[in-house]
Parts: C-alpha cells; sequence; structure tokens
C-alpha cells in the first residue's frame, strides 16, 4: 500500500491516493480544504482513480470536499471513484448526492 495523499493537479484537478481510513482521514481532510480554497479554477473535479482502499472515511471526504468547493464558489464533479467508495455509497444512499446536479 502506498501513502495516502491528496494534491492538487496541474489542471486543478484535487487528487486523492492510496488508503482513505480513519488514520488518513484527518490530515487529508485539512490539506484537501487547503487545496481547494487556493485552487484559482472555478470547477474542480475530485479524482480518486489514485485510491487503493478506502472505508466510509472516503466517502466522509468526498462529502466534506464537495462541501468546501461549493462554499469557494466552485462547481465540481468526481472522477475514477473505485468499486468500495461506491457500494459505501449506494448502502449510504448517498448515490445521488455524489453526482453534480
Amino acid at each position: 500500500m502506498s501513502e495516502s495523499a491528496v494534491r492538487l493537479g496541474a489542471a486543478g484537478e484535487l487528487m486523492l491516493s492510496g488508503v482513505l481510513d480513519y488514520r488518513t482521514g484527518p490530515a487529508l481532510r485539512k490539506q484537501g480544504q487547503a487545496l481547494i480554497k487556493s485552487a484559482k479554477n472555478t470547477e474542480l473535479v475530485i479524482d480518486c482513480s489514485g485510491v487503493e482502499k478506502s472505508s466510509s472515511v472516503g466517502l466522509s471526504l468526498l462529502l466534506c470536499f464537495m462541501r468546501d468547493a461549493k462554499a469557494a464558489g466552485k462547481t465540481w464533479s468526481i472522477r475514477g471513484m473505485p468499486e468500495d467508495m461506491r457500494e459505501i455509497a449506494q448502502v449510504s444512499e448517498l448515490t445521488e448526492l455524489l453526482v453534480h446536479p
């Protein structure tokens, strides 16, 4: 397993990678929030294609990042959500919320 990280890509996308769980979530939350505020683009793509494994913490991070983007006046979309995150979203009845209106 690789180290968990969140970074801002060259095209302004917020890129999540590694394992998202209770150990990594709090630091990723703070870092992601700061990156969203500093992003120059008006559209934020939350890229999850580098996520290796996720608990419900990963889904919580997505919801927080969506809220942060909205507060910063940015539109958002999610790309590359892994199957385990999709399953948690479905069981939690959050699938529709993760699709930008």
